[in-house]
């Protein structure tokens, strides 16, 4: 019988023999691998906490201690020890488990968090919170594959260091090999030593009493204590973590599940905040991800888990983005290019091996990216910062007061707009296009196809004045759509019959919008579809459209309030055009994972559906007088 069947809780974990700890985590991760292989999802990290996750579980006592996994992709292992192996394999399945830590699968889930840097700050304020009621409960923070580069993480760190009563271990996961391991038994004893609740107290003592002898006292207690800060420094990278009055264990071979369990039972015992600082391999046990230089698989598309080979796929967004971008670039040597943490996923790699010079990865760091950005463009360049729409949440402030108030010359590339699907809430790009309206003096663009991409990234590295965006969603773009005519700066896609309905598409929902045409074209009723090109500000050309039609549809892959059809509303509210507006787009709540098309038939964005709703509103229609300014589909 395999171990993993025998694991129901973390509990079950503490009565297994050191051969049977080892059968386990070999049975881990080969569930992983070819889970991940036909599921996709993110191999490489939970590869590499494998020994790590076993050892934090024998050693702490979840639910009642929490765990909290910062980035949560490395949270699989975790879910394998709860009571989720038997469903494993509906990973990221319509209806089954989330990529990422679910309150809703387990009890031992707590925070989400697929938004890196900010495991430290909910963990300092559980351990705030169970000192205050007198609970003795730990909280365990796992933080690495980057998210320490984030300046969330750190601001966190500055106030868990005075806590002092705080139970908080942090877990460092260094898969990034940035320090290289120390071995031996003085550090182990200097580990050992830093870790006993003795420790403070001895150095006390010690402190008085040589401070007390005349003369020479203070002079060989400051010897003494240089000496020892210096020789751990020499043995293990603590000084930061120290200096910020944080206990440090390690570093410790992070699959090495023994010493981990020693590390984590010397840091339970000491009673404050504890950093232990474990060393990792992302990829670890499975020899194509370990060899796999880019990224040890991060996040790998279908592969045969004989060879890890990679299934073939077509192109996607990302990859057109990536080619155009260095055209660019060539002609235009002032064009820079940013990432947090992502040069593969959204596609600068092409730039940076043309343009090392002119390429950033600020880390895990979305605010400081775009602030970045503003001084690059005050630098007399013109920055293109290029992130997933869902991340660019997090720097809104910086696009508004340091990129639009200083009128910066700065292009966001949002990669992963609208629905996204598998990964779940907190990966659909369905907010840019709202957050970013109340922006003053942005211009946002949502391009339909692989031609218009290239046209509108042109068109937005040509403004020097204001914070340029180009949005586009995951996966291969469609066949391009060309337009039969133009009015103003939108293009026209279909002029068929009366002008009954005018259908305003956005971005990637152009195709589904010309498919909506159709089908009413095949009932009778007249339609003209226009795409914006530049959604924000609103062409004119398009109120004057809506004031000579019966009704106006809008559809776009963005949450429906604040969104590009809200606005139009309001922009023709104000311009004294009551044509109805029948508004199609992504309902505000948080969406379930599933593929794409599923979510978008769930929550009716399909031709069908938006035909439907259309043939219904003019045919319900009996006189000009009834129409109403407000129509607005408040089940989206």
């Amino acid at each position: 019988m395999p171990v993993l069947d025998t694991i129901s809780t973390p509990r079950d974990l503490r009565g297994l023999s050191e051969d049977e700890l080892t059968q386990l985590a070999a049975e881990i991760r080969d569930l992983l691998i070819r889970t991940v292989a036909t599921n996709t999802g993110h191999l490489g990290p939970n590869l590499g906490v494998v020994e790590l996750t076993l050892a934090i579980h024998r050693v702490f006592d979840s639910p009642r201690d929490k765990v909290v996994f910062d980035t949560g992709h490395q949270s699989y292992v975790h879910k394998l020890v709860t009571g989720r192996a038997a469903t494993f394999g509906t990973l990221r399945r319509e209806g089954g488990l989330s990529g990422y830590p679910s309150q809703t699968e387990s009890e031992h889930d707590l925070v989400e968090n697929s938004h890196a840097s900010t495991a430290l700050s909910y963990a300092d304020g559980l351990a705030k919170a169970y000192a205050i009621r007198g609970e003795d409960r730990h909280v365990v923070a796992v933080i690495g594959d980057g998210a320490l580069t984030g300046g969330m993480a750190w601001e966190a760190l500055n106030n868990i260091a005075i806590q002092h009563d705080s139970r908080l271990v942090i877990v460092v996961n260094d898969n990034g090999r940035s320090y290289t391991p120390t071995i031996g038994g003085l550090a182990t004893a200097l580990t050992s030593l830093r870790t006993n609740p003795r420790y403070e107290t001895v150095l006390e003592v010690v402190k008085k009493r040589l401070n007390s002898v005349p003369g020479v006292g203070p002079a060989a207690y400051d010897a003494l204590h240089a000496m020892k800060k210096g020789i751990k420094d020499v043995l293990a990278p603590q000084g930061l973590f120290e200096d910020l009055g944080l206990k440090y264990v390690g570093p410790v071979d992070g699959h090495d599940r023994s010493a981990m369990e020693q590390a984590l039972t010397q840091a339970k015992r000491f009673g404050g905040p504890v950093i232990v600082h474990a060393i990792t391999r992302k990829g670890f046990g499975y020899d194509p991800a370990e060899r796999h230089e880019a990224d040890q698989f991060h996040a790998p598309g279908p592969f045969d888990v004989q060879t890890g080979a990679e299934k073939p796929k077509g192109p996607i967004w990302t990859d057109h983005f990536a080619d155009h971008i260095v055209r660019i670039g060539e002609r235009r040597p002032d064009i820079v290019g940013i990432t947090a943490a992502m040069m593969h996923p959204v596609g600068l790699d092409k730039f940076q091996t043309r343009f090392p010079e002119r390429t950033f990865d600020v880390g895990i760091a979305e605010q400081h990216a775009a602030t970045s950005a503003a001084g690059l463009a005050m630098g007399g360049l013109h920055p293109v910062f290029a992130v997933y729409a869902t991340f660019l949440n997090r720097a809104f402030d910086q696009v508004l007061m340091d990129v639009a108030l200083h009128r910066c010359g700065v292009t966001f590339v949002l990669d992963r707009s609208g629905v996204t699907g598998d990964d779940g809430a907190s990966h659909n790009g369905m907010w840019d296009m709202s957050i970013l309206q109340v922006v003053p003096g942005l211009r946002l663009a949502a391009p339909r196809d692989v031609t218009r991409m290239r046209e509108l990234l042109d068109e937005a590295v040509e403004v020097a004045d204001a914070p340029t965006v180009v949005r586009f969603p995951k996966g291969p773009p469609p066949e391009d759509i060309e337009a039969i005519d133009t009015a103003g700066g939108c293009d026209v896609l279909v002029r068929e019959g009366d002008r009954d309905v005018l259908v305003v598409a956005v971005g990637s929902m152009a195709a589904t919008a010309v498919d909506v045409a159709a089908r009413l074209v095949a009932q009778g009723i007249g339609v003209t579809v226009v795409d914006p090109r530049w959604v924000k500000p609103v062409d004119p050309a398009l109120v004057e459209l809506a004031r000579t039609h019966r009704r106006v549809v809008t559809i776009e892959d963005n949450g429906v309030i604040g969104g590009v059809g809200a606005v139009l509303l309001q922009t023709l509210a104000e311009a004294g055009v009551r044509t109805p507006v029948r508004i199609h787009g992504v309902p505000q709540d948080f969406l379930d994972h599933a593929k794409r098309a599923a979510i978008l038939e769930r929550i009716g964005l399909t031709a069908s559906t938006i035909a439907l709703e259309a043939l219904h509103d003019i045919t319900a229609e009996t006189a000009p007088e009834d129409r109403s300014l407000l129509d607005v589909d408040r089940s989206r």
